[in-house]
């Protein structure tokens, strides 16, 4: 069985987290040697139950991680190789495996080849790298980003780079890469470089970011392990705030299609979207959304601050993501109080996934349906799990199917094969022996 199957991340966005400077440093600047302080992170994140830590841009670059301009160097806000070769030892010794953000649909306008090629035009021996967009007669940028050049992944000398790129930090101990925008690249471009790359590293994990459109085919023909499962992202919120639990049964089911392929990466939150706290209406719908993240099939991943119920809204301006990218204290210790509730419930699901490591590919079935009530189970040999949850303003008892089950978790109960659920409640229950669901 391949370590990625029962991986649950904690995502890290670095910068950020560790206060780094909006700006690159000038070039004879020393380097910050921040990653130690991730670092001082990872017993928290194994406490937390997690054994993954996927983090985003480590890789020089102009300002915020994603305009890259060395991806063989590490940014010198951050610190240098040796100290990431550290932190893949130290995480090592925890039996956490690091997962690093690849950056490798555009580049920054510092990038040392496209700087050539700016300079020189089509005498540069990298001009084949770029592309000139006729509607603007510029290059190619990525998504109208002027500082984001976009690579021309038909040339051969793209991949030769990004294959090297991606073995040289897998020889150093990473173990495997998150594709930043594998939706605006090729498959046939991410399949050449996977391909060669797994022929090296055979047990390297990747996950694309694709925010919609047929995923299966992305895994597929592109070569990947998983992608970013953003439809049933949205569903776990929006199906809360407009108490329309029909929208999440649907992508439930939608969910069952995609595990016949491959596991999706789940998530609630990460560092380019508004904090799930921020983002629910209603804060009592917190922990529901986390009991159906963390018994759904997939590889469950946690951006962190959200197990502590951090706010924060993105915005569509420059430095509109610096409300979800905070500064993190330098200790958990310096962690504010009021989180400790919502953490200690991470704890408690994630614990309970641990016991039920079935679940990573587990497809559910939806057993009771309203617009504000839904009963589903999960289900592998005789092994299942009963999911409840409400959404109303009142106390409900809701019918769990034939068979004994017993309390796991939530503030709800289980009494005479029905869930009893507070206001806005939720429980998962656990069977006690053969039930209809395990039949």
């Amino acid at each position: 069985m391949r370590w990625s199957e029962h991986a649950i991340w904690w995502q890290v966005y670095p910068l950020g987290f560790t206060g780094a400077e909006p700006q690159a440093q000038p070039p004879d600047a020393p380097p910050v040697h921040r990653l130690s302080r991730i670092a001082d992170w990872l017993d928290y994140l194994v406490g937390l139950g997690c054994n993954g830590l996927a983090l985003g841009p480590v890789f020089a670059s102009e300002t915020h991680g994603y305009d890259t301009v060395d991806h063989l160097r590490i940014d010198s806000r951050l610190g240098t190789e040796d100290d990431l070769r550290r932190l893949v030892d130290q995480a090592a010794e925890r039996g956490v495996r690091i997962v690093l953000d690849g950056v490798f649909n555009h580049v920054g306008r510092g990038f040392p080849a496209f700087a050539d090629v700016d300079a020189r035009g089509r005498d540069s021996r990298y001009a084949t790298w770029f592309t000139v967009d006729s509607a603007t007669g510029d290059y190619r940028t990525f998504e109208g980003h002027h500082q984001l050049v976009a690579l021309n992944h038909e040339e051969p000398a793209v991949a030769d780079h990004v294959v090297e790129v991606m073995c040289h930090w897998l020889g150093l101990g990473v173990a495997g890469w998150r594709l930043d925008a594998a939706y605006a690249v090729p498959q046939a471009f991410w399949r050449t470089v996977t391909d060669r790359v797994r022929a090296r590293f055979p047990d390297a994990w990747f996950v694309g970011e694709v925010i919609h459109g047929d995923y299966p085919a992305f895994v597929d023909k592109g070569g990947l392990d998983s992608v970013t499962q953003y439809e049933l992202w949205k569903a776990l919120w929006s199906s809360c705030n407009d108490r329309n639990l029909y929208e999440l049964a649907w992508a439930l089911d939608r969910h069952n299609t995609l595990l016949d392929t491959f596991v999706p990466m789940t998530f609630l939150g990460n560092h380019d979207v508004t904090r799930i706290a921020s983002r629910l209406d209603d804060e009592r719908h917190l922990a529901p959304a986390l009991a159906v993240l963390l018994t759904l099939g997939g590889h469950p991943s946690v951006y962190s601050g959200d197990e502590q119920a951090f706010r924060g809204v993105k915005e569509e301006r420059v430095g509109g993501d610096d409300a979800v990218r905070p500064a993190f204290p330098a200790l958990p210790s310096g962690l504010a109080p009021y989180g400790a509730v919502h953490h200690r419930l991470h704890q408690q699901l994630i614990g309970l996934r641990r016991r039920h490591p079935w679940l990573t590919r587990a497809r559910s079935t939806v057993r009771l349906l309203t617009n504000t009530t839904l009963v589903y189970t999960l289900s592998e040999g005789r092994q299942s799990l009963a999911v409840a949850l409400s959404l109303g303003e009142e106390p409900v008892r809701l019918p769990l199917p034939e068979g004994g089950w017993q309390h796991a978790a939530g503030p709800g109960a289980v009494n005479h094969g029905e869930a009893e659920l507070p206001t806005a409640g939720w429980l998962v229950a656990t069977a006690a022996g053969p039930t209809a669901a395990a039949r």
